[in-house]
């Protein structure tokens, strides 16, 4: 993602309980319930990244005033709680136990990359990876162990929407479909080796990122006076606009929406060639688990 310069992080964000006191609910005695974990990792010196506090804000912001999650169920990280152990164990929190009638969020900002893959189970020869604050020293997540922290423990009926708003994010949970918006189908992502698992344990997986796995994510401040990735700040502007859209609706309003910038019918030129540059640099893509129609389908999280 572009660099961005580190902000104060915002009082609603310094509220939240401590990672231990999450998720505890021992399987069998609850009800079905709405989890989220949102991430923003600002990093330091030339990796630094400034618009991920206010990604995170707004994510939650949405998830509770528009899909009903409560402030006790929505895991925050940000700053030093972004190591990669943390997210790890957060992200092993987040599906642990889960059961039929949860719906659990995986939202992601900050930097991606792309290294080559060396166990033959990447159709394109890479894997995607997704960089802690101490991705240096501790290492990236790679797309193959994402897959493994919370796709494969999804029981049926459960469903979890992972977003991802970094470079090279398109197939960063190593979902088997990848839809194609302007053929209007799923394409097969599933791994060449047959042999790498990549499904759930019969729940559904569905990961909207801000990118395919070329491509680099934009990053700006030309929305509002505070810089945001350009995926959260539309999708949220969207659902908000928009409330009942299918998941076709969102991808077209997206597309929509950033043709609208390219064209610089809707924001001044400055703004255009500030964003974009006279070209569009990022396709939002949407895969998972399995296929769906995404004009019936409404987009709940």
């Amino acid at each position: 993602m572009v660099s961005r310069l580190v902000e104060k992080k915002p009082e609603s964000l310094n509220k939240m309980p401590s990672p231990s006191e999450f998720w505890r609910s021992s399987p069998g005695t609850r009800t079905a319930t709405k989890r989220a974990l949102l991430i923003g990792v600002t990093y330091k010196r030339k990796y630094m990244l400034k618009g991920t506090i206010n990604d995170v804000k707004s994510m939650r912001e949405l998830l509770i005033k528009n899909f009903g999650f409560k402030e006790e169920n929505i895991k925050v990280l940000t700053e030093q709680d972004t190591t990669r152990k943390m997210i790890v164990e957060s992200m092993e929190g987040l599906v642990k136990d889960c059961q039929a009638g949860d719906s659990l969020v995986f939202y992601f900002s900050g930097h991606g990359i792309r290294k080559l893959d060396f166990e033959g189970d990447e159709r394109d020869g890479f894997d995607e990876n997704i960089c802690p604050v101490d991705f240096l020293t501790e290492g990236m997540i790679s797309d193959n162990e994402i897959n493994s922290l919370i796709v494969w423990p999804l029981k049926k009926d459960v469903t979890l929407h992972a977003i991802v708003d970094a470079c090279h994010s398109g197939t960063v949970l190593d979902l088997e479909h990848v839809y194609n918006r302007e053929q209007k189908r799923w394409e097969d992502n599933s791994p060449p080796s047959g042999k790498a698992r990549k499904h759930t344990d019969g729940g559904l997986a569905i990961s909207i990122s801000a990118c395919q796995d070329h491509e680099i994510a934009v990053d700006t401040s030309a929305f509002t006076k505070t810089m945001n990735g350009a995926l959260t700040y539309i999708l949220v502007y969207i659902v908000k606009k928009y409330p009942g859209l299918t998941y076709g609706n969102l991808l077209d309003l997206i597309h929509e929406e950033l043709s609208k910038f390219n064209e610089g019918g809707c924001l001044p030129a400055k703004f255009l060639r500030k964003i974009f540059r006279n070209q569009l640099l990022q396709t939002h893509q949407i895969s998972s688990s399995m296929p769906f129609d995404v004009y019936k389908k409404r987009f709940v999280l």
